[in-house]
């Protein structure tokens, strides 16, 4: 059965069983038809092969596009309905709109910076000074690895292994997480590693990585501030915040053709209904696609 009418079968069920207005039939079918139009233009061939990271990838282009949070949350109602329906008809296995939660107040995703204004925003520090080397080995490690920021700054050094390229990220309740280390990130954490930590501890002991003052980890607002003056220092005007770097991560992955289930393990989500598929990914299949995708791996 050709995906249109699979439209035209929910499009009917709305019509003849739900009762709904013609106005609101014809809003519905706009927007049916807009993702359909996505999807052709991703050369995805039917509703069959749409998973849950086409779905986001149409949510980040209406961003782009500069939809408003009302009109992307509609659509992305539409795709729930008629997926749900379709699932419950036995026309599809799965319902890859399942896990994208809609908050109430509209679709609002974090401002994702351009791969050009990370570039910068990760050449702004000075590396020749200790403190400088340590807040590019943090921005690197936090956009590489998609960090949170509560994971970055209270990392210690046991949890990052150089000669594998990964770091053991410990989450959200305790729970761990293998990440990659790109290739820029583990250049700036060797340097830092080699000569500035020790200068920043002189005759200090520390099981933190990144630290502050007295051996001590660094605050997440402290954080926030280095973020912000860095940013304002690479001309970025839009409000940069560690959870802003961390969906550039994830979003710039994405972009690149990534798996959404790489992409979700990186990140330690555990509320995707995917979750029991990616978590059977190896450690290696992480680090080659983050290798292949991530701009700096």
């Amino acid at each position: 059965m050709e995906p249109f009418s699979h439209i035209d079968l929910y499009i009917n069920h709305l019509t003849v069983e739900k009762g709904l207005a013609a106005n609101s039939i014809q809003a519905y079918a706009s927007d049916l038809n807009d993702f359909m139009e996505f999807i052709d233009t991703c050369r995805i061939d039917g509703l069959q092969q749409v998973d849950t990271a086409v779905i986001l990838k149409y949510l980040i282009s209406m961003q782009k596009a500069g939809l408003s949070s009302r009109t992307r949350a509609r659509r992305l109602v539409a795709l729930r309905g008629l997926f749900g329906f379709l699932k419950k008809e036995g026309l599809m296995q799965q319902d890859p709109s399942t896990g994208i939660d809609l908050p109430k107040t509209g679709l609002k995703l974090p401002v994702v910076l351009s791969r050009r204004e990370v570039e910068r925003l990760l050449d702004s520090p000075d590396r020749k000074s200790a403190r400088g080397c340590r807040d590019a080995a943090m921005l690197e490690l936090a956009y590489g690895s998609g960090l949170r920021v509560s994971e970055l700054v209270n990392c210690t050094m046991r949890q990052i292994n150089l000669e594998a390229g990964y770091i053991l990220v410990r989450g959200k309740a305790e729970r761990q997480r293998l990440v990659p280390i790109g290739r820029k990130a583990h250049d700036s954490l060797e340097d830092y590693l080699g000569w500035a930590r020790p200068f920043l501890l002189g005759k200090l002991q520390s099981e933190i990585l990144f630290v502050a003052r007295a051996g001590k980890p660094m605050s997440r607002q402290g954080f926030w501030k280095l973020l912000k003056k860095y940013a304002t220092k690479a001309g970025i005007d839009s409000k940069v915040t560690p959870h802003g770097l961390r969906h550039c991560f994830a979003t710039h992955l994405l972009e690149g053709g990534a798996d959404l289930r790489a992409v979700q393990a990186m990140l330690g989500h555990v509320d995707i209904a995917t979750t029991q598929i990616y978590t059977h990914l190896t450690r290696q299949q992480l680090i080659q696609a983050h290798r292949r995708y991530h701009p700096r791996g």
